[in-house]
């Protein structure tokens, strides 16, 4: 049990010390990759939705028996 509780604590001492190690970007970069990302996820949505219509008008051709 002693050695799971030193095996704990020294983790936690190595994560407190790759912690500091971390550059954070600065907020301007992260709102402007952000809205990046929004508007990626956008385009992709109207492209499939629009696709979505092609094919369903392109079926409603088939005729039916």
């Amino acid at each position: 049990m002693n050695d799971t509780l030193n095996g704990i604590i020294a983790y936690l001492k190595s994560v407190k010390l790759e912690w500091a190690k971390i550059t954070w970007p600065e907020r301007k970069q992260v709102i402007a990759e952000t809205v990046a990302v929004i508007a990626i996820v956008f385009l992709f949505t109207v492209s499939v939705y629009l696709i979505d219509i092609i094919f369903k008008a392109m079926f409603g051709l088939i005729p039916t028996r």
